[in-house]
């Protein structure tokens, strides 16, 4: 079963639980290590501003790629706030009026080191939704694209259409994961994402339960060279959030996973957004 056919049978039940949440997602996020600057302002070669973009034009250029527009600063009053109790809210997007989307890659089956070098060169910020199943044989590969700010969260232990299951085998799956997650990477995940996007009223119940606070749908998801959009008009909006996975050759027919985020970095540009760091915009919960 693909993300993109089951996209459209659960995009009813996404509206109704984001109207019943009353909470959307989305964001915006700083120039800090996000994504690279844009020619404008670049100071005259010779001094330290002006190497320093030639360096970032350089790290973009060996990737085929060329800058994305600089994401403005996030909002100090986060956009999303989340709750410790309650019915954990639904987003498949950041209610702003910044013009910045948000990258999210599930699962961790492919980990190419390349990839790793890329993210180091190009500092564009992702969202890391990780299954156990996926990353167990290894999980340090993570660990760097974790060093460079990029945070991990949970999506599940095995695998399973959640809808599909008892509540009793959710809550195995969020509760394992959270715990596996934790040990290994050292925080505590905030955030859920379902498999396949399926989810009901049990998945909700377990996740609060088991410790993140929202469940993170999408709007668009990248294929191998296009994007698969939700509204007719194929338009990315103002918060949309992505979603990719870690694949590679044998699921991207024969294309790598840098090669898969290159084309989705040009989608994104050819329509003027930047990128920010999806928690930049969610306010945790008070401790």
């Amino acid at each position: 079963m693909s993300r993109g056919r089951l996209y459209t049978s659960v995009a009813g039940a996404i509206a109704v639980a984001v109207a019943i949440s009353g909470c959307g997602a989305g964001g915006g996020s700083s120039r800090t290590g996000h994504s690279a600057p844009s020619a404008q302002g670049a100071a005259p070669n010779g001094n330290a501003a002006g190497t320093a973009r030639a360096a970032e034009l350089a790290a973009w250029h060996r990737w085929g790629l060329t800058p994305l527009r600089t994401a403005p600063q996030p909002p100090a009053d986060k956009p999303v706030k989340l709750s410790a109790t309650g019915t954990v809210p639904v987003f498949t997007h950041i209610p702003t009026s910044q013009r910045v989307v948000f990258i999210t890659v599930d699962d961790g089956q492919e980990k190419d080191p390349q990839f790793i070098k890329m993210m180091r060169d190009l500092k564009v910020p992702i969202t890391m939704f990780l299954m156990n199943d996926a990353i167990k044989s290894d999980y340090a590969y993570f660990k760097p694209l974790q060093a460079l700010g990029n945070h991990i969260q949970n999506h599940t232990l095995h695998h399973p259409v959640m809808s599909s299951v008892p509540l009793a085998r959710q809550r195995e799956e969020v509760c394992g994961d959270q715990k596996i997650l934790t040990k290994e990477y050292g925080t505590a995940p905030l955030l859920f994402r379902p498999p396949y996007g399926a989810y009901n009223t049990n998945t909700r119940t377990a996740v609060g339960e088991c410790g993140p606070r929202a469940i993170v749908w999408w709007r668009e998801s990248m294929q191998i060279r296009s994007m698969q959009y939700q509204t007719p008009d194929k338009k990315l909006r103002n918060g949309d959030i992505i979603l990719a996975h870690f694949r590679g050759p044998s699921e991207l027919k024969g294309r790598t996973m840098t090669q898969m985020f290159a084309s989705m970095l040009r989608l994104i540009q050819k329509q003027g957004f930047a990128v920010a760091r999806l928690e930049d915009y969610i306010q945790p919960p008070a401790r």
